[in-house]
């Protein structure tokens, strides 16, 4: 242990071992004893101490240091941060170090006061989110100006980083929403929701969620820029910046966002990579032991790693330079940060990730930081004014592009118009005139070809549509004809080939509509939702309208069995709060289901459509597929009698409910057949309606799906009835799989008696 060598207020004596046990970082001695920690440190600082060579051989506090813009001695990169800086007043520090402070001891009280939250990553990295909050370009008055840089923060436990940014930058975040952090009706809730807070680009909060998101916006500007831009008019130019932890490096979702990133080159993503080495479990090691760099220099991204550079604000600002500069890869800048930085008790622990701090800790943290410790939520005026810099810069760079997009306007009428009907998500007045109509001489025909030609028909006259499949276009009939592939040697081509990455699929496609100027589809096969779950469920917790296109919807798809027959995906993804989950009959209302997937702006819509070929429904009876619209229709009614049965099904099922209806009324049962494609859309109708297509004293109801029975009783009633599926599939023909399930007309028409006899 190092020795004092002079007497010192709280005791220590010459010669005598001080009273702490390690050194923990950056401008602070350790202690678990609680001792005067504000004047040993300050003691230090000044020289009165002396350290004696009891420092072990090595020690960090031994090596080289090189002097920061923050006014702090930083270890050089190879280096733990060990150092000391004398103690000085709010008014003495520089205005740079003033704002950093401010942003650390925001998170620290807001966390504190809710007594809950993550202190620790926002402490270590307020350099690098001030940085970038000089860097970016962005207007805290307008948000939503298009050519804004955009800002992720895939760590999304951090959020109180992103707060304190926003409230200073000056966004309207006030500081009674800081103070009101993770508290009912806040805007300050404990992970980022865009759409509640003004400035927060996409939802995060699950980890990997952030980097994938952040790939489709790059994705975005990449493509609305090949698209629009013109020489010497360069109306789409920005870039995506997202901060990661080595949680959202640990999840397998960062490899499909990295891998992809690199092979489409995309230059204008930087990822910082906030390398801190702890988790909740402790350190990092216990089970991570990568080596990213290497990870996404083969993945074809340019990689800086900075070292220990975390409080280094000039080579924060080299390396986004450089980064800045190129602009054929994707960029990570590796920063080592320190956890907690400035905590004498806990940096570098785990005991910073998920917890206040407590409220002696932060006592003692800020006068480590040089801070008022009774100070709570306190904002120098200096650091606001200087942080609220960014609303001039801000209003001027919108200026400067509004000038140029009139010029724009000016030279390419057309171009500009085009551009900005993208932009609002406007429809042609004829958009839906080309979409096909189906007769039953058509059929039998897969609802996936159906949609096929709905999709193309739509793509001719939204240029903005743009999506693809997880490796499956041909199966899927996703693929726009007459367009290129988008890719490095062509940007402009509207059909992504995601390759086998269903996750970062998903999340890029949310990640393209919050983005903006573009409307994305994204394809694969309905049981490979498993991996894409996660990033659906963001898009329907922040309303984004993304289509998936989701074919092999059930033991139809045959042979391939049940390892990719979905038996309950039906009910768990029309669980998901927000989803509009649409399975159509047949050719007809799958084009019905593509109108209302466009025109639908709140959320995403999933259609999930046959392998195997279905007949198309006669059009000239009662019912007819723009019933679609309503969520669930009266297909074929009783005929000159209230019904004395109902027959309601979904997808292919509802073909084989009229082939047993007509079985049924031979027999004097009056038989009414009600299609209902979507849950939700039936939702929304008003109970009149409802109550029109199922009468509530014709309790004798029987649903057919090809799926669990989950959730149907909402529908049947307590005496009605489903014919489903409780078990896996299995591999065989797909007729011969929906015999053995039951799927027939006999054991349709069997069923119905049971239920009509009371049985």
């Amino acid at each position: 242990m190092p020795t004092c060598n002079v007497q010192l207020p709280n005791g220590c004596r010459k010669g005598v071992t001080p009273p702490w046990q390690t050194y923990r970082g950056v401008g602070l001695p350790g202690s678990t004893v609680g001792y005067a920690v504000w004047e040993v440190r300050t003691a230090l600082a000044r020289g009165i101490v002396e350290m004696s060579s009891g420092r072990p051989p090595g020690h960090p506090a031994s090596r080289p240091t090189r002097e920061t813009k923050t006014g702090m001695k930083t270890p050089v990169p190879e280096d733990r941060a060990e150092e000391f800086r004398d103690a000085v007043s709010l008014e003495e520090m520089s205005v740079e170090e003033l704002s950093i402070q401010t942003i650390r001891t925001l998170a620290i009280d807001a966390i504190q006061q809710a007594n809950s939250g993550h202190p620790g990553a926002p402490m270590a990295l307020a350099p690098v989110a001030y940085v970038l909050s000089r860097e970016m370009s962005y207007n805290p008055r307008n948000p939503n100006w298009f050519d804004r840089d955009r800002f992720v923060l895939s760590a999304g436990h951090a959020s109180m980083l992103l707060y304190g940014m926003l409230h200073l930058s000056g966004y309207d975040l006030p500081l009674d929403e800081i103070r009101d952090f993770r508290q009912w009706d806040s805007r300050t809730p404990g992970h980022p929701e865009h759409g509640l807070t003004a400035g927060v680009e996409t939802t995060t909060g699950p980890l990997g969620q952030g980097i994938m998101t952040a790939v489709g916006m790059a994705i975005a500007e990449a493509h609305l820029g090949a698209v629009y831009n013109r020489p010497s008019h360069a109306v789409v130019d920005h870039f995506t910046y997202v901060v990661c932890s080595d949680g959202d490096l640990m999840e397998g979702a960062s490899h499909e966002a990295g891998s992809l990133a690199g092979h489409l080159r995309l230059g204008k993503l930087i990822a910082i990579y906030d390398d801190n080495g702890i988790t909740i479990d402790g350190t990092t090691d216990l089970a991570y032991s990568d080596d990213a760099a290497a990870r996404f220099q083969a993945y074809g991204w340019h990689v800086q790693d900075l070292g220990d550079a975390a409080n280094d604000l000039d080579a924060l600002r080299g390396a986004l330079d450089s980064a800045r500069a190129e602009t054929d890869r994707p960029s990570l800048i590796i920063v080592r940060s320190h956890i907690g930085f400035g905590s004498p008790n806990k940096q570098d622990t785990s005991a910073a990730h998920g917890s206040p701090l407590g409220e002696e800790e932060v006592a003692l943290t800020k006068k480590a930081y040089g801070w008022p410790a009774d100070a709570r939520f306190l904002v120098p005026a200096r650091a606001l004014e200087h942080m609220r810099e960014a609303v001039a810069r801000g209003a001027t760079a919108e200026e400067e592009w509004d000038a140029r997009f009139e010029a724009y306007r000016s030279a390419h009428p057309d171009l500009a118009e085009r551009f900005e009907n993208a932009l609002e998500g406007r429809l042609p007045p004829d958009w839906s005139s080309a979409l096909p109509s189906f007769d039953e001489a058509d059929g039998p025909m897969a609802t996936r070809k159906a949609s096929g030609a709905a999709l193309n028909a739509i793509a001719d006259r939204l240029p903005w549509l743009i999506g693809g499949s997880a490796d499956l276009a041909p199966s899927n009939n996703s693929l726009i004809a007459g367009s290129d592939d988008f890719g490095p040697d062509n940007y402009a081509g509207r059909n992504i080939r995601w390759g086998i990455r269903e996750h970062v699929m998903a999340a890029a496609s949310t990640g393209m509509a919050l983005h903006g100027g573009l409307r994305p589809f994204a394809a694969t096969f309905f049981v490979f939702t498993d991996y894409a779950r996660p990033a659906i469920r963001l898009a329907a917790l922040m309303r984004q309208p993304v289509i998936y296109v989701m074919t092999h919807d059930s033991i139809g798809l045959g042979e391939d069995g049940p390892t990719h027959q979905p038996v309950e995906h039906l009910a768990a993804l029309r669980a998901m709060p927000g989803l509009r989950v649409i399975r159509p009959a047949d050719a007809n209302e799958t084009v019905e289901a593509w109108r209302e997937a466009i025109v639908r702006r709140d959320g995403p819509t999933m259609l999930v459509l046959t392998r195997q070929s279905v007949p198309v429904l006669r059009v000239d009876g009662p019912g007819r597929a723009i019933g679609l619209q309503l969520g669930a229709y009266i297909l074929e009614d009783a005929d000159d009698a209230d019904p004395d049965l109902i027959l309601v099904a979904s997808g292919s099922e509802v073909a084989l409910a009229l082939q047993a209806r007509q079985v049924l009324v031979e027999s004097g049962v009056a038989t009414r057949v009600v299609s209902m494609p979507s849950w939700e859309i039936f939702r929304e109708q008003g109970l009149e309606y409802q109550h029109e297509v199922f009468p509530p004293e014709v309790e004798n109801r029987l649903a057919i799906e090809a799926g669990v029975s989950l959730g149907w009783r909402e529908w049947v009633g307590t005496s009605g009835a489903v014919i489903s599926i409780e078990t896996f599939g299995a591999s065989a023909p797909a007729g011969e799989l929906f015999r053995q399930f039951g799927y027939s007309v006999d054991n349709v028409v069997s069923e119905a008696r049971r239920l009509l006899e009371g049985e």
